[in-house]
């Protein structure tokens, strides 16, 4: 029975590209039975099929390849238990930051779907609203350039980035500027937070309670006749504005390239009147 197999055989056999199996003999990881001395080729046997399947298996655990070959160095036990505990405890945490991206897919899905069927876009309305916890910077943003830059700011200081954060964003207009009627500066930037473990100086809370709402057929809002709608609506119906505006952008132009289906939404925090 043949015994002596090429690199290229190996490399059939255990569906592993030649590049792949010269690299293990050059780190000395996997390394051939014998080499010719005269072609150099690379020669392998049978019982060496074992320790390429646990290299494999081993692989695919996630396990590096230098604790990979000091396993096969050591041959201890001990050691081996040790690099599986530690791999399991990476996947875990791999697989809780998979679950919380999932729960992000969730969420966009869910409101983009919610936005194709709105039947409120421009009419005021009352909306309770949870608690939510976010990463805000407090500073004044005057122009969409200073917004983006306020946005990588945060990012920056939060160690976030913007791809896990689209539909996410949103800044806030001051009580203060609302109650003068003065919509052209916000008073900071936030992003929302989906994951329950976040320790960050940043972390703040966007208030449990009543907000008066409006969706807006807009990129951003740039219209105060929104707001006037919405005072409108606030004083017909006995309520008195208690904190900062919200607005958040939920379908621009990087979503949808039709004008009609932008999407922008303004809550404001109320309380009935004593």
């Amino acid at each position: 029975m043949k015994n002596q197999f090429s690199i290229g055989e190996i490399s059939k056999l255990h569906n592993i590209p030649v590049k792949t199996l010269r690299y293990y003999d050059e780190i000395g990881l996997f390394k051939p039975m014998k080499v010719d001395e005269k072609s150099r080729y690379r020669y392998y046997s049978t019982e060496q099929f074992e320790h390429l399947n646990t290299i494999n298996y081993l692989k695919e655990l996630g396990i590096p390849l230098k604790e990979i070959k000091e396993q096969f160095e050591q041959r201890d036990i001990d050691y081996f238990l040790t690099v599986l505990k530690k791999q399991q405890e990476n996947t875990l945490q791999k697989i809780k930051e998979l679950q919380q991206i999932n729960h992000r897919f969730e969420n966009r899905i869910k409101e983009l779907e919610q936005s194709r069927n709105l039947d409120k876009i421009g009419v005021p309305f009352m909306k309770q609203l949870e608690a939510r916890r976010v990463l805000r910077l407090k500073e004044p943003i005057r122009s969409t350039p200073e917004l983006e830059l306020s946005l990588r700011k945060l990012e920056n200081i939060s160690k976030r980035t913007a791809s896990i954060f689209i539909g996410g964003v949103g800044v806030t207009i001051s009580i203060q500027n609302i109650q003068k009627r003065e919509f052209s500066e916000y008073n900071s930037i936030f992003l929302i937070v989906e994951e329950e473990e976040v320790s960050n100086d940043l972390v703040a809370v966007l208030a449990k309670g009543t907000y008066v709402c409006m969706y807006c057929n807009e990129r951003r809002i740039e219209a105060s006749a929104y707001y006037d709608r919405l005072f409108d609506f606030i004083q017909e119906n006995g309520y008195t504005i208690i904190g900062d505006a919200i607005e958040r952008t939920i379908i621009d132009d990087y979503i949808s390239k039709n004008k009609e289906e932008f999407l922008s939404e303004i809550q404001i925090p109320v309380k009935p009147i004593e």
